[in-house]
């Protein structure tokens, strides 16, 4: 009973209107393990109970009314809401699964051209190069079982033969190697999928170890491409630095206006040392800067502190500043 109760438990398969076969098959299998296929395949009566009924005879009354009510339960279960409004008016289970049956599975006529039409389609199928023959294989035993749930029959061999024939030529070395060891007409399916499936996860385990390969040969070149990157920068780097800010000061210099002073480019007016408005505060006197002052230059007191290198460059200046004005003149 305990055992009854948890398979109950167990929802039976939906019909929506779509593959009756299969739903049929499947709905048989689970009325039949509630015990409840009786009461779907025959519409018995129950007899009356007799004057002075034994406990028996009211319990197998009991139990047939318990069957017929549980197995019409189970078909309005396992029906979409919209088929059940088209059921929920008949009164035994028979006559809904009767109903059913003359609704969707269709008289021989129209089976025999769904027969036809699945047998079409078997034929025009062909394994693809980038298919697996398990999903190939699926495929076609998809078909072969729709074509037995019509009633018709069709055999292993069959889908074997379709097999041999249309999968890839990248296989032809283990079909080679079943017909030189084999009887083709007489292998099973089970046993041609395995040997096809061996072959295949042979090919993707070498696949697999050639791309680890390329991929740790490229992650090598890049690493050594790095590396030489950076010896280049490190080598190049100074001087394409000081190129840039050679360049970067020429651009500037070339970008000034001819000085008003001394018309000459490269420099603005106010950095030229002879201007009419600059004034040197040690001589008071106007037009130059404290670099080209004579009497700077020529003081040696505290006040000027200035080094020996500084006396030597400011003597430089005034010299040429000197030669300058009398070039002037």
């Amino acid at each position: 009973m305990e055992a009854e109760a948890s398979f109950s438990a167990i929802a039976p398969a939906m019909f929506d209107g779509d593959n009756y076969q299969i739903w049929a098959v499947r709905m048989e299998t689970y009325l039949k393990a509630l015990d409840l296929w009786e009461a779907v395949e025959e519409d018995y009566e129950i007899p009356a109970l007799p004057n002075n009924p034994t406990m028996a005879q009211i319990k197998a009354q009991k139990e047939k009314k318990t069957k017929k009510s549980k197995a019409k339960a189970c078909l309005f279960a396992a029906v979409s809401s919209i088929i059940f409004t088209r059921i929920m008016s008949l009164k035994s289970a028979k006559e809904i699964w009767d109903y059913l049956k003359n609704e969707y599975e269709g008289d021989e006529r129209i089976k025999g051209m769904q027969v036809l039409n699945l047998i079409r389609k078997f034929e025009l199928q062909r394994m693809k190069d980038s298919e697996m023959i398990k999903d190939y294989s699926d495929k076609l035993l998809s078909i072969a079982n729709n074509v037995r749930l019509l009633g018709s029959e069709f055999t292993d061999s069959r889908i074997v033969e379709k097999i041999l024939v249309t999968v890839p030529e990248r296989y032809e070395a283990t079909i080679t190697a079943l017909e030189n060891t084999k009887d083709l007409s007489k292998i099973s399916l089970t046993e041609l999928l395995n040997a096809l499936q061996a072959q295949e996860q042979r090919r993707l385990m070498r696949e697999d170890t050639t791309i680890e390969g390329a991929l740790a040969v490229k992650h090598q070149n890049v690493a050594k491409s790095k590396r030489k990157k950076k010896k280049d920068f490190e080598e190049n780097g100074a001087s394409t630095a000081s190129a840039n800010a050679k360049e970067k000061n020429e651009n500037q210099k070339k970008s000034y206006s001819p000085c008003q002073h001394c018309g000459k480019k490269g420099h603005p007016p106010f950095r030229y040392w002879r201007r009419p408005d600059a004034k040197y505060t040690k001589c008071n006197q106007m037009g130059h800067e404290a670099v080209i002052c004579k009497n700077k230059i020529l003081q040696h007191g505290e006040d000027a502190k200035i080094t020996d290198q500084e006396e030597k460059d400011h003597l430089f200046v005034a010299t040429c500043f000197s030669s300058i004005e009398s070039s002037e003149s």
